[in-house]
């Protein structure tokens, strides 16, 4: 059999934890290979040997036939394995091409870069393979999706026949995931061959050919996709049978509990992000806002929690006016709030995550006494919320949160905020990055709080997330609110209109 990587019975611990535990992977010329399993089930540490950052204590990988040893990244570089990981590693305010030959620099009489040379290089691969990237665009200035496509682009750059992709959907819009179907079709054509870490099923049956399952660090077994249902790999994964519907009763709003009145954001370009945008939230009901990325959902969630200053307009929340409190302030009357980046607006990475469990009310009793904090509270505090939410780390609340998966960060961030029982909790993107077991159970959590009497504002680029967990749905479109509708009176393709701008009235 003609395979092009393998991994065989591979073995690695870290500190409480074995994170692959004897698992096997072959990787066939040609293909696209998913790599399935729940948040810190070890997809990522096992990648993360094949590209040389970590070393297996146990087992060999073969690269097309051959046993080696790949001690750093340049080794596996230079074995035409390239990866690019789920939280990209580029310059800001370099350029696409500075980014792209960084460490590989070509040298016009060996004392000039040669930028131009470069970027007539990339561009052509560019062209190549659908990926339509502007060689001299700076890096702060794309999308996500872009940044993506440079990652990409700087493996092709240096010539990797496998490319390893961590989680690449996790931050793209409905739209760029299918142009990067698009062009994984073109890589696979050129005879490359691509592993696919994912616990997204619907991507998994839409791009993969096969699948290889792991679960707490163990290899399950490799399927064919085409052959096997979601619903199997899902129970491959977590180990039992998974429910993707939302289970929940009508909702029984009550008062109103956020109210925001022609509100007028400008945002951090100075062009006006959100115009004039009203909404209210009543108690004991989710709604949610759907919206293309970028069309003014970050600025009215910055908004509202006070990160971002308002130019007009008003926000009370139960009827008290809130629009120029601060942050702490929101926090004491009752605003949750899981950001959108949970690395750099959810957690303090160096901070263990006893420390980051706290961080909105370590001043407080039982916490802190007379300004001292109490270690002894805190750890009791933060493992109840490890137990509940399922919080996967090697040494419990001692563990940095840097440490962390990135899905096992997102349940911490949840359970803390969660576990405030604030009155109103804004969730943006509250399951990025989680498995479907995780998401679940975080639905089900969402809607427990929706039925204590709190009001849930939902903000999620998956419109199946919305329309499953709503109850109204407010679309946004360029800053402007193009309708509300009720959940179960809607489906996907009419939100998908309004989310394009064409309003419910105006549609055929």
């Amino acid at each position: 059999m003609d395979y092009v990587v393998e991994m065989l019975n591979i073995r690695k611990e870290f500190p409480g934890i074995v994170a692959n535990d004897d698992i096997t992977l072959r990787l066939k010329r040609g293909e696209i290979h998913a790599l399935l399993g729940e948040n810190g089930a070890g997809k990522s540490t096992l990648m993360s040997i094949l590209f040389g950052m970590y070393q297996p204590d146990r087992g060999t990988i073969q690269v097309n036939g051959k046993e080696v040893r790949i001690s750093n990244p340049n080794v596996a570089n230079h074995l035409g394995i390239g990866m690019v990981h789920q939280h990209f590693k580029l310059v800001e305010n370099f350029t696409v091409t500075e980014n792209i030959i960084m460490g590989t620099e070509t040298r016009r009489w060996g004392l000039f870069l040669d930028v131009k040379q470069a970027g007539r290089k990339i561009a052509e691969l560019s062209t190549r393979y659908g990926l339509n990237v502007d060689p001299y665009a700076k890096i702060e200035d794309i999308s996500v999706g872009m940044q993506q496509r440079v990652e990409i682009l700087k493996m092709l750059y240096r010539k990797a026949d496998v490319l390893i992709l961590d989680e690449p959907t996790g931050v793209l819009t409905p739209q760029e995931i299918h142009e990067l179907g698009k062009i994984m079709k073109n890589l696979i054509a050129e005879g490359k061959s691509i592993i696919l870490i994912t616990h997204k099923l619907k991507e998994i049956k839409e791009f993969a050919d096969r699948c290889t399952v792991i679960r707490r660090g163990k290899t399950i077994g490799t399927v064919d996709v085409a052959a096997t249902s979601e619903a199997a790999m899902a129970e491959m994964m977590v180990g039992r049978q998974v429910s993707f519907k939302v289970q929940k009763a009508p909702s029984r709003p009550g008062e109103t509990v956020l109210k925001v009145e022609g509100l007028t954001v400008r945002s951090a370009r100075k062009s006006q992000a959100l115009k004039d945008f009203s909404l209210e939230v009543r108690a004991g009901e989710i709604v949610g806002v759907a919206g293309v990325e970028g069309n003014g959902q970050s600025d009215l969630v910055e908004a509202v929690t006070g990160l971002r200053k308002a130019e007009s307009g008003r926000i009370l929340l139960n009827g008290k006016e809130i629009t120029s409190e601060s942050v702490r302030q929101r926090i004491e009357d009752g605003i949750g709030h899981i950001p959108e980046d949970r690395q750099r607006r959810g957690l303090v990475l160096d901070y263990s995550l006893a420390e980051n469990m706290v961080l909105e009310v370590y001043h407080k009793a039982p916490f802190s006494r007379r300004g001292i904090l109490q270690s002894q509270p805190i750890r009791e505090y933060a493992e109840g919320i490890i137990g509940s939410y399922d919080v996967r780390s090697g040494e419990g609340a001692a563990s940095s949160a840097r440490s962390l998966s990135g899905g096992n960060q997102q349940k911490a961030i949840i359970g803390r905020e969660i576990e405030r029982n604030p009155v109103l909790l804004v969730a943006v993107q509250p399951t990025r990055g989680l498995d479907v077991g995780s998401i679940e159970y975080i639905h089900k959590r969402l809607v427990e709080h929706r039925d204590k009497g709190n009001a849930v504002l939902l903000v999620s680029l998956e419109l199946e997330e919305v329309l499953n967990l709503s109850d109204r749905i407010a679309v946004v479109n360029n800053g402007e609110l193009v309708g509300l509708v009720d959940a179960a009176e809607t489906n996907e393709n009419e939100i998908g209109l309004m989310m394009a701008g064409v309003r419910k009235e105006a549609q055929p």
